[in-house]
């Protein structure tokens, strides 16, 4: 039975894994500020994506530290997708503090996610220095192996989020867009998690294709949580106004869901609201919250995401993944997540 390794243990490696940057350039002090790295009472991801990653690994019959480097580069993808995001969607500020857009402009901070995104592949081709990984390196069809998921990761976060750009302008998009569009934004970087995490501890390619499922299957449930949030979350739960993604008018599960059903009052509240311009006024993004509970649109969030969790299990169980039940666990501590 493995053990699964110290969070310290991760963050310790990934800071020195931001090291690699050049210290004379000042993209190393920005993506440094970004992770909030010498600041010990700075709020940080969940590091959600790399613990995935270990567990796989750590299932498999590796030691956790074998697959750092690959739990580096999904991290670091990861946050290169929120520093681009966090411009594309103007928000100001990211865990409590400023966006590194907001602080040093939006040349400076799209530089320094290019900056991550660079590293991610760089650490999966040769590790960090000073580290067991970079002494023994996967051989080199595994590690292009590695690469080839993560750049299709890549590719599928791009084409998603091109899609929720799209959406914004939109007044009609179908659950089926919808759909799509998480399953690049989202459930792509969940699956290359798992994928990676199986062929870091050297699993067979189907192996590793099958945890690529089944992390698909957690992304899937992972967003649309992150929906329901955004739509019913409170400011103590979330740290963001009531409502957010209704009051940018953000097409988000509920809304698709709810816009796919048959015609009725409330669903001509939301398609109003959609197709008008600009933020919702606080009254009117009330009427569409409340109306999209009156069409259930909360219970079919729930009932979608308690689905994915399912599929995610069935896939573990039918290809016998997950053996000591270590994703399941952080799959049911996240479903219901409050942030």
């Amino acid at each position: 039975m493995t053990t699964a390794v110290s969070p310290d243990a991760f963050e310790a490696y990934l800071e020195r894994a931001v090291e690699r940057l050049d210290a004379s350039s000042p993209v190393r002090s920005l993506v440094r500020e970004h992770f909030a790295f010498g600041d010990p009472q700075a709020k940080r991801g969940k590091r959600l994506r790399p613990r995935i990653l270990l567990a796989v690994a750590e299932t498999e019959g590796a030691r956790a530290e074998e697959a750092f480097a690959a739990a580096a580069a999904v991290e670091l993808l990861h946050n290169f997708s929120l520093v681009h995001d966090d411009i594309e969607d103007g928000d100001e500020l990211r865990r409590g503090r400023p966006a590194l857009w907001a602080r040093y402009g939006i040349p400076a901070a799209i530089t320094a996610g290019d900056a991550m995104c660079a590293l991610a592949f760089t650490m999966l081709l040769d590790g960090a220095p000073g580290t067991s990984h970079a002494a023994g390196a996967p051989g080199a069809e595994r590690a292009l192996a590695m690469s080839a998921a993560l750049h299709r990761a890549l590719y599928a976060l791009c084409r998603g989020q091109g899609a929720d750009i799209g959406f914004e302008t939109s007044p009609s998009v179908t659950f089926g867009e919808y759909l799509a569009m998480i399953e690049g934004k989202t459930a792509a970087l969940f699956a290359a998690s798992c994928e990676l995490g199986a062929l870091a501890a050297g699993a067979a390619p189907e192996r590793a294709a099958a945890y690529g499922r089944m992390g698909r299957a957690y992304g899937l449930a992972f967003q649309v949580r992150d929906d329901v949030l955004g739509t019913w979350g409170t400011p103590a739960e979330t740290g963001k106004p009531a409502g957010a993604d209704i009051r940018r008018r953000k097409w988000s599960f509920p809304v698709a869901w709810a816009m796919s059903g048959s015609a009725s009052p409330d669903r001509d509240t939301v398609a109003q609201a959609y197709a008008s311009i600009g933020e919702l006024a606080g009254a009117d993004a009330d009427a569409v919250i409340a109306a999209l509970e009156r069409l259930g649109a909360h219970d079919a969030a729930d009932a979608a995401c308690d689905a994915y969790i399912a599929d995610a299990v069935a896939t573990a169980q039918a290809h016998d993944l997950d053996r000591e039940r270590r994703l399941a666990n952080i799959f049911s501590s996240t479903a219901r997540r409050t942030a």
